[in-house]
């Protein structure tokens, strides 16, 4: 199954949802699910209640979150994280089309990818 993106508020570009959206990618953002001003573990929460990777800048929060749902026995969907202002929105583009094509939606269940590995 292909991975479905959600894009919290942090990592919500309209140009790059667009572009994704453009490229066949089923992709929403915080803002279209109406999740502005959640907290990070609603973001994930409702991310996997919607059967969708969560794509963020929010390195910190999301590995703790990531550890915290590990040893608690509790799952996610798969977060994909990159540092805020590293990449611009066309490398987030192509990193983020190169995960998609490679990993499916079951390989991405409980993990963690960094777009930084997706060069």
């Amino acid at each position: 199954m292909k991975i479905r993106l959600y894009l919290d508020e942090d990592a919500m570009a309209h140009r790059l949802a667009r572009e994704l959206r453009l490229r066949g990618i089923d992709v929403v953002t915080a803002l279209d699910e109406e999740m502005i001003e959640r907290t990070d573990i609603e973001h994930l929460d409702y991310a996997s209640r919607q059967g969708r990777v969560l794509y963020s800048f929010n390195v910190g929060d999301y590995c703790r979150l990531h550890g915290q749902f590990a040893s608690g026995g509790r799952r996610h969907v798969g977060i994909i994280l990159t540092q805020q202002q590293r990449y611009s929105v066309g490398e987030q583009l192509r990193r983020l089309l190169r995960v998609v094509a490679v990993r499916s939606a079951e390989d991405m269940q409980d993990s963690i990818e960094f777009l930084s590995t997706w060069g």
